[in-house]
């Protein structure tokens, strides 16, 4: 069979049990009757998976309660870094 687009010899393939006619110089592809309807068949038994889902903050601190080696004490918002102390702070007892 002849590609209606250059006249160039169509190349036929298999894939996943369709067969394909195809122009390996314009890369057209051309289907048979019936074929198309065999393509639209197989790609909707296998739907994609669902995306994963998004992860927020309260997640996350969640995780880490549960973790064994997180100290829960760290937890809490009031905890601060001590502030550090400056040579000004010491001299003038701010």
């Amino acid at each position: 069979m002849k590609c209606p687009i250059d006249g160039a010899e169509l190349v036929m393939t298999d894939r996943s049990g369709v067969e394909i006619d195809y122009c390996p110089q314009c890369r057209g592809v051309w289907l048979d009757r019936g074929e198309l309807d065999k393509i639209i068949e197989r790609s909707d038994v296998a739907p994609p998976p669902p995306p994963p889902a998004d992860r927020g903050r309260d997640e996350y601190r969640e995780d880490r309660r549960r973790d064994d080696r997180y100290d829960d004490r760290y937890d809490d918002r009031s905890y601060k870094k001590k502030k550090r102390s400056s040579l000004l702070s010491e001299l003038f007892d701010f």
